[in-house]
């Protein structure tokens, strides 16, 4: 929202209805100093569009009057409109033409930085990345001794996550999916045998830790999620995770996010406790939080065996970066020297030196770090064979390679550039708002979008079909800034999701389509429902003795709206627009044809 509603007499208008249209009443809202002393008491929910719905697209109230609505419902959002909308029109001026709600996370750069810095029309790359063959052990032992420009990068991210380098060794990786698989390459499944789980979606990162877990002899559980709310069913996690007797001997690997990035749904992080005193290494998934989530994690009193952390460059048009796995240092014994492991993400950062194109940087920065093929091949074979006295060779060769690469990088090494620090605005901003601010803008606006998406039902339908279907959390304090969903046409049937994601990328808005699973029907009330919601996808072929068989899992495909802390109360009105525009039974057909004539390519529908 622009600055200026700040400061203009503003007005709230209450709706009411009469006749099946919207009627608006004007009242003045409170001022700024009466506003201080109410914050914690907003005007009832039940303000927003009481007894109303909206049938057609262009009934829909005016931005000024919709935002007007919105801030007499959450007056408590109108406190961090100052701050926070200076630094979105100072820093990421580019967010004026682009609503970015397919990813959130930690954003290192602001967007005015990049070009800033840059002697040409092109962003400044930052820094480069190469990689580097090195085992999780060895980097947590020696990797402290680096100095100069990563290791102020490493400081500076320590410090806005609250992660005391007392405690913890930070080790840059390509992405967060390189970071999910060292550690299941490296973790002991032959002795600690299980991986449990806790994601009610399908992680691109998650599924290739699990086929490598499973590889090495791992015995693989997730969490159930009970429908409709898809909170963790409680009485099931606590059995998965088993009683706290003989908790010397370690039960496995507990991999545990503290919100879903697809539904919103917070979860406790004492599980992360529980866990610990049932004997299991936990893995806390810190990519699905936001900035500053971690101020009231309580790192003191959990202390996770490992952390995993992901950073983009800049929000909004930079998603390329890399990814922290941070490994406490009492917990580094635990992890076994793996051949394979040597060639699949660690990863040096460095100064760039040079501006580059802006295309040749998103080569660079988005290529894979995984090392040559046919040293991944041969360590792969070596593996799958498991040629016991090949591997053991091979393990050997690897500490004796590094322990020479450490004596030659310490005897060549050159005095550190002193010019080392560098401005990660983007952090900065995040602590600038602080958490409160964070947090209190972001549950306005998605329980706003909550509700102003279940008020879009379908016109002359007798059943009274809605537009839009929620999964997990509707309107809550604690709800986060995610929203899974998906679109249904006036016949009750899906829109599917990736054409939902296509037609909103055509008016730029960036979404994200996902598949929900670990769905659990245990109330009975729910039963009916189960046939009807779940839908069954085959995820390829696999061998059975002489025959071939599907395998397939049954879920929800559905769209994800993810909120970052600069996403403001227009972005979501105009995806709520757009969304609105699915009530005219012809959207569709009429955007498929609009593509014809564009002589571009159609939308498969």
């Amino acid at each position: 929202m622009r600055s200026e509603f700040t400061d203009m007499h503003a007005f709230a208008l209450w709706p009411a209805s009469h006749g099946g249209l919207l009627h608006l009443s004007l009242w003045p809202l409170p001022s700024r100093r009466s506003l201080r002393h109410h914050h914690h008491h907003p005007l009832s929910i039940s303000a927003l569009f009481p007894h109303s719905q909206f049938t057609n697209h262009e009934s829909l109230p005016s931005l000024l009057d919709s935002f007007s609505i919105f801030s007499s419902a959450f007056p408590s959002y109108l406190e961090t409109m100052p701050q926070a909308d200076l630094i979105r029109e100072t820093d990421y001026p580019h967010l004026s033409d682009h609503i970015c709600l397919d990813y959130s996370g930690v954003g290192l750069f602001s967007h005015s930085q990049a070009y800033n810095l840059s002697s040409s029309s092109h962003p400044s790359p930052f820094f480069t990345m190469s990689y580097k063959s090195a085992s999780l052990k060895f980097e947590v032992q020696y990797g402290e001794q680096d100095t100069g420009f990563e290791s102020s990068i490493k400081s500076n991210i320590m410090s806005f996550l609250k992660i005391s380098p007392e405690d913890y060794v930070m080790i840059c990786t390509a992405n967060r999916t390189t970071a999910f698989r060292l550690v299941a390459e490296t973790y002991p499944f032959h002795s600690n045998k299980r991986l449990l789980t806790v994601y009610d979606y399908e992680s691109e990162a998650i599924t290739p830790m699990v086929e490598c877990a499973l590889k090495r002899g791992a015995k693989v559980k997730s969490a159930i999620f009970s429908w409709p709310g898809l909170g963790i069913n409680s009485r099931k996690l606590k059995k998965m995770l088993g009683s706290r007797s003989n908790k010397k001997k370690k039960k496995g690997l507990f991999i545990f996010p503290l919100m879903s990035r697809m539904t919103g749904v917070r979860y406790p992080y004492l599980w992360l406790k529980m866990a610990q005193e049932r004997g299991w290494h936990v893995v806390l998934d810190a990519c699905t939080l936001g900035p500053k989530d971690m101020d009231t994690m309580g790192m003191a009193l959990i202390q996770p065996d490992f952390i995993i952390c992901s950073f983009y460059k800049v929000f909004g048009e930079n998603p390329s970066g890399f990814a922290g796995l941070f490994i406490k240092k009492s917990s580094h014994e635990v992890l076994e020297t793996s051949v394979l492991a040597r060639s699949i993400g660690v990863v040096s950062i460095a100064r760039a030196r040079s501006t580059h194109s802006q295309s040749g940087d998103e080569d660079m920065d988005t290529r894979s770090f995984s090392g040559p093929l046919s040293s991944i091949q041969k360590a792969e074979k070596n593996y799958d064979e498991g040629e016991a006295s090949e591997k053991k060779e091979a393990q050997s060769e690897i500490v004796e390679e590094e322990s020479q690469a450490m004596v030659e990088d310490n005897a060549g090494r050159e005095e550190p550039d002193q010019d080392v620090e560098i401005e990660l605005r983007g952090l900065n901003h995040a602590d600038s708002l602080g958490l409160p601010v964070i947090q209190t803008r972001l549950r306005c606006i998605t329980n706003w979008l909550v509700i102003a998406l279940k008020k879009l039902r379908h016109p002359n339908s007798s059943n009274g079909n809605t537009l839009v279907r929620i999964y997990g959390p509707e309107v809550k304090f604690d709800r986060g800034s995610a929203i899974a969903f998906n679109v249904y046409d006036w016949k009750g049937e899906k829109v599917e999701p990736a054409l939902v994601q296509k037609l909103a990328d055509r008016s730029n808005i960036s979404l994200n389509c996902g598949f929900l699973q670990n769905i659990g029907f245990s109330d009975h009330k729910y039963e009916l429902e189960k046939n009807r919601v779940l839908e069954k996808r085959v995820i390829g072929i696999v061998s059975s003795g002489s025959r071939k068989k599907e395998s397939s899992d049954v879920g929800i495909s559905a769209v994800s709206a993810s909120l970052g802390f600069l996403v403001n109360f227009e972005d979501a009105y105009m995806f709520w627009v757009f969304v609105a525009k699915f009530l005219d039974a012809d959207f569709v057909e009429k955007e498929r044809w609009r593509y014809v004539a564009l002589n571009q390519r159609s939308v498969e529908i």
